[in-house]
């Protein structure tokens, strides 16, 4: 349950429409539900507006699915990241809405999706191998209830590529720019546009790229202002930050 769901909650109950009882059912819950193997969140969503995130790697696929079965109960959408194959397969078969997002590494499954926020998030990437870093970043962000407007292929090796993108970009809440090689996109496009940019660095590169490592510095030495960076190919932390930022300007605090 999110802030919004238990506002609806509390205000059908003041106005007469859900008993006392099924309110405090919703609120007794205990914030963790021992697994075993997990401790799992049940009151992420409460504290922070979305559901525990299951991170794939390293976890069996009948891991993930119990982990996700025990979410379920509760919640209308959940989002798991860095899956293989394998745990794409075991989610399907045991949940008819999973959704294999197989360039981003992600599924999602969604009871009742989002009403998208008003306004949207430009998620900007510089090479085509770059796509499923930007990918993730994006069905994150569409899984959190933000529109994605997706622009791919636009690095500075040939950047007038991006002149005709570039008022979809600029009329964005917030700009994510995905790069890896030297990093150099999210600095221009910072110069370019008025909102906040979040820079992933991708581990995309020849060997003095150092995994990543290259682009992350020159990201975190960039002249542009109002960059932030996040970790190399950490696609879901830029997604995550990007919604939260979006969250504050449909409430005009932003």
């Amino acid at each position: 349950m999110t802030t919004t769901e238990a506002r609806k909650l509390l205000e059908q109950f003041r106005a007469g429409g859900v008993s006392r009882e099924k309110v405090l059912r919703a609120f007794q819950a205990a914030p963790v539900a021992d697994l075993g193997y997990a401790q799992v969140d049940t009151h992420r969503a409460l504290r922070k507006g979305f559901p525990e995130v299951i991170y794939g790697a390293g976890k069996t696929p009948a891991q993930v699915v119990g982990i996700a079965a025990k979410l379920l109960e509760r919640e209308q959408r959940i989002l798991i990241t860095r899956i293989t194959p394998e745990h794409a397969r075991a989610l399907r078969k045991k949940f008819k809405r999973a959704v294999h997002h197989a360039t981003a590494r992600c599924v999602t499954i969604e009871k009742k999706p989002l009403k998208p926020r008003p306004g949207y998030i430009a998620v900007v990437c510089a090479g085509t191998s770059d796509l499923p870093v930007a990918e993730e970043a994006a069905v994150t962000a569409e899984i959190m209830g933000n529109r994605v407007e997706r622009v791919s292929d636009v690095g500075v090796s040939g950047l007038h590529r991006l002149f005709g993108k570039l008022e979809l970009v600029q009329s964005a809440n917030v700009v994510i720019v995905v790069a890896g090689m030297e990093g150099a996109l999210p600095s221009v496009m910072a110069g370019l546009v008025s909102r906040p940019v979040i820079a992933v660095p991708t581990s995309v590169g020849y060997g003095a790229s150092f995994g990543g490592l290259a682009a992350l510095l020159g990201m975190l030495n960039s002249c542009g202002s109002g960059v932030t960076v996040v970790n190399i190919d950490n696609g879901f932390g830029a997604g995550y930050a990007a919604s939260q930022i979006n969250a504050l300007a449909e409430q005009g605090v932003a």
